[in-house]
């Protein structure tokens, strides 16, 4: 299995993207918003720091001005369609530059920003170009002493502020490394987003395409091939959302397979039966069971699940064979069934997880696959083993469910006021962004 697998990655690897997101401007600007208490912390330690080379000068050597206060009083984000990012920041400075005055000056910081990927395959923000300019507001000086002081030089140390301009925005770099970490979906199973091209910016924000890859014991499996390649569809000026989400049907079908995979679907389930109340429907079988024993149902997939996507409707075709029988450890089947059934799915978002849940089994096809025990009629097979299945399926289902997958995200935010759309082939998640206080 391990030389198979090994084969086909190659092949995985060339696939289209499955899924992907829209920053919307409001998202850019949300980001924006909340850099703005770090941009001011960056430039205070920077700029009021005694080590810190002199700002207004340009040199490393005191000039006898000294920076009391730094307030940002704008930053704004802006998208530069098909090129980038620009971002704005205006910063109100207390300068001494005497022991009996101050001046109150201006710092404005334009910079073109876009993002480029690493050979690694992350995404990095980096600059383009960058404009610092200083301007005096206003001055306690008096009007005859404010020419004789005004030959401080007002020129920017630009060879200190545009390098480090990205990291005046919230970790923009380490938070972009951490949308291709690994994420457990359980214990032996990981999933991760790769990026595929470096994102596209237009006027309707950021779109980003992805290509989810699994992995199970440490290995990466083979995904089925998607009959349709998947885009992300076009953003929808009227959206006030953050973020929206699209994931495709594929996507889904490659979590289900990936957990088949990991074993993570063999399904042991009791039933309320017992080998002499079956014996009193399949006569054949009291000469297999002298005692009554509990009987015992394992359900394995002969073909994986498979997720399919309507208009406001998921569901979960299930291909199962379930062995009927008794004994531990060593289950002694009589009867082998196959058994296609279709659940409802429903689906949330609570902090970056998509929780997803088995509802009600909405149809049921059960044929005999194998039998010790003689012919067994298909009503029988229904009234026997039906009514536990349609219980317990989506139980264990849902137990395997339960923890839900991590959505693509970026670290320490979280995903708020989430609404879910479904529609054919792919699945839209519209939701804000949010930076937990602890974390700004």
């Amino acid at each position: 299995l391990s030389i198979l697998l090994s084969l086909l990655v190659p092949a995985h690897a060339t696939r289209s993207p499955d899924c992907g997101g829209i920053l919307t401007p409001s998202g850019l600007s949300y980001l924006a918003q909340v850099s703005k208490s770090h941009t001011e912390n960056v430039l205070r330690q920077d700029l009021v720091a005694p080590t810190a080379p002199d700002l207004l000068s340009g040199s490393p050597e005191p000039s006898g001005n000294r920076i009391n206060s730094v307030k940002v009083t704008e930053l704004s984000l802006s998208l530069v369609p098909d090129a980038g990012l620009r971002l704005s920041v205006d910063v109100d400075l207390d300068v001494t530059p005497a022991p009996s005055s101050t001046k109150a000056m201006r710092l404005s910081i334009l910079a073109d920003l876009h993002l480029e990927m690493t050979p690694e395959g992350n995404l990095e923000l980096v600059t383009s170009a960058c404009k610092p300019t200083l301007e005096e507001l206003q001055s306690t000086e008096d009007i005859e002493s404010k020419s004789s002081s005004s030959d401080v030089d007002k020129e920017i140390n630009v060879n200190k502020i545009c390098p480090e301009v990205s990291k005046l925005l919230l970790f923009p770099n380490e938070q972009l490394m951490s949308l291709t970490a690994q994420f457990p979906v359980t214990p032996n199973c990981q999933v991760q987003y790769l990026p595929l091209a470096v994102p596209v910016f237009s006027e309707q924000g950021i779109t980003i395409s992805l290509q989810t890859t699994f992995q199970v014991a440490g290995m990466a499996i083979p995904l089925p091939v998607s009959p349709v390649p998947f885009s992300m569809p076009e953003p929808t000026s009227s959206s006030s959302s953050h973020l929206t989400l699209a994931l495709s049907e594929h996507f889904y079908t490659s979590l289900f397979f990936a957990l088949e995979m990991a074993g993570a679907f063999n399904m042991t389930i009791p039933s309320p039966l017992t080998t002499a109340a079956m014996a009193q429907k399949i006569t054949q079988m009291g000469s297999l069971f002298q005692e009554d024993v509990p009987v015992t149902l394992q359900a394995v997939f002969r073909s994986s699940p498979r997720m399919v996507l309507e208009e406001d409707k998921a569901a979960l075709k299930l291909f199962l064979t379930v062995h009927v029988g008794a004994g531990s450890p060593a289950l002694q089947s009589f009867v082998s069934v196959h058994v296609d059934m279709s659940a409802g799915l429903l689906l949330s978002v609570t902090d970056t997880r998509m929780t997803i849940s088995a509802a009600a089994i909405e149809d049921t096809d059960l044929s005999l696959a194998a039998s010790n025990v003689g012919p067994v009629p298909a009503a029988l097979l229904e009234e026997l083993l039906l009514p536990t299945l349609r219980a317990e399926v989506p139980a264990q289902l849902n137990e395997v469910l339960s923890e839900g997958v991590i959505l693509p995200h970026i670290s320490n935010f979280t995903y708020t006021n989430v609404n879910i759309v479904i529609h054919k082939d792919y699945v839209l998640v519209s939701c804000d962004l949010q930076l937990p206080a602890r974390a700004g």
